[in-house]
């Protein structure tokens, strides 16, 4: 997944567990962890004193989402894990997606590390540092139940117009594909593309597919024309050269896969646990 928005910067408390908005002021003092320092467990320097700071995009379910003032999902909850190693709470700043393709605001300082459903690529760690893969991602093919559509290749064939997220991969795969997407900002724009009329099908990571088709209302109207593996895998991103935030993250992943947390985390915000999700290679 990668978008980009023009919506205004909001920073804004995310746990799984509290709602509360609360900023935490940053201190210049050094120590060894607590509200009064940017020293965390492990010598991990924050950017801010007693929060771990996180870039993400919203809304981007099951990954992350605000319901009710509270910012939760797959995402949010794995890095509460990290946060909580690290003795401190998470933070989260909504950020327009482009930014972590050039980790901008972890380059500024804004941010600690982002978390986005984020494809690890290549050219992508040009500019930032990868946590190792901690889900295998696929691409879906959603379209209009009365659109008659059957397969990518159905809707290539029938000339239909096809929408995907802007600067995604499941967008460079449409392209690569023959498509002229109509590119929209965010996952949720692309689905209420879909839902108005403006297109007849979407190509859009499957995680999201599966909770949107949990609405009755969505399931009546519309279905999965089809998965598209494209061998992709998310990783979470921190300021190249910042190892000990990344052992931090990778140790998180790794305890948590290891414990069953992982597998928790899974059924509850995405669905059936697909051990293929937790492979340890990266892409």
């Amino acid at each position: 997944m990668t978008t980009f928005s023009g919506r205004r910067t909001r920073v804004l408390a995310a746990t799984t567990a509290t709602a509360g908005l609360v900023l935490v002021a940053a201190c210049t003092s050094t120590g060894s962890g607590g509200s009064g320092t940017k020293t965390a467990a492990g010598g991990v320097q924050l950017v801010k004193a007693g929060q771990l700071t996180t870039c993400t995009h919203l809304p981007y379910p099951p990954f992350q989402s605000e319901r009710n003032g509270k910012y939760e999902g797959f995402d949010v909850s794995m890095i509460d894990l990290v946060a909580k190693d690290l003795g401190v709470k998470q933070q989260i700043l909504d950020t327009p997606f482009e930014n972590f393709k050039t980790g901008a605001f972890l380059n500024s300082g804004q941010c600690d590390l982002a978390a986005a459903g984020m494809t690890i690529t290549a050219e992508r760690k040009k500019n930032v540092d990868f946590s190792d893969p901690y889900f295998d991602a696929t691409q879906a093919l959603l379209v209009d139940k009365n659109s008659g559509i059957t397969s990518l290749a159905d809707a290539k064939a029938k000339k239909v117009k096809l929408g995907a997220q802007a600067q995604t991969t499941g967008e460079d795969y449409a392209k690569k594909q023959g498509f002229d997407p109509v590119s929209f900002e965010s996952s949720d724009a692309v689905l209420n593309g879909l839902r108005a009329g403006q297109v007849k099908a979407v190509v859009i990571d499957y995680p999201v597919v599966q909770g949107w088709l949990k609405d009755k209302a969505n399931a009546d109207a519309f279905k999965l024309a089809g998965q598209i593996n494209t061998g992709e895998q998310y990783g979470f991103t921190v300021k190249k050269g910042n190892t000990k935030l990344l052992a931090a993250i990778n140790k998180a992943i790794k305890n948590a896969k290891a414990d069953g947390t992982y597998k928790k985390l899974y059924e509850k915000w995405i669905g059936p646990y697909d051990a293929a999700a937790a492979s340890p290679s990266a892409s």
